[in-house]
């Protein structure tokens, strides 16, 4: 995992082993700083900080990945923990942007994302975002968080 960006409650990160190679769109995760195992155990407040995160970290992740030569064509948010249901520690709430990229050789573009289990050796040759990947999208957050619409007076924050 290589962090990206927190805010308060959430941290924004590399997927160490992704889901969607790196040239075929990317994998970040949102995962919140406390374990929970589902969006139902957010405050209100904390949903509302969630939600302007997944839109800025989706915005950011599409911007700073087209810097880097990577034609996003379009972000996925996926909330599942499907993996983890049957671990000692039970599923806990993340979220998963998953980077389409136009010309995607993998994960192809406009196909839903294919996600057999880790142990089928699917993803063993995918490459995470690199470093220069992790400090465009940081740039990108920052850049956007300054935008009139994601102000924290505007989502009630302040």
């Amino acid at each position: 995992m290589a962090e990206i960006y927190q805010t308060r409650n959430f941290i924004v990160e590399s997927a160490e082993k992704p889901h969607i190679t790196r040239t075929d769109g990317g994998h970040i995760k949102i995962v919140p700083k406390i374990r929970i195992i589902d969006r139902t155990q957010l405050t209100a407040k904390q949903a509302i900080e969630f939600m302007r995160l997944t839109m800025v970290a989706g915005e950011a992740m599409a911007k700073g990945l087209q810097q880097q030569g990577i034609d996003i064509g379009r972000i996925n948010y996926q909330d599942m923990s499907n993996w983890s249901v049957f671990s000692a520690e039970g599923p806990y709430f993340h979220l998963h942007l998953y980077g389409r990229a136009k010309n995607a050789k993998i994960q192809k573009y406009g196909d839903a994302v294919h996600l057999p289990q880790r142990e089928t050796g699917f993803y063993d040759k995918f490459e995470p975002l690199n470093k220069e990947d992790i400090i465009q999208v940081k740039k990108q957050i920052e850049l956007t968080l300054k935008e009139e619409k994601y102000q924290d007076d505007k989502w009630g924050l302040v």
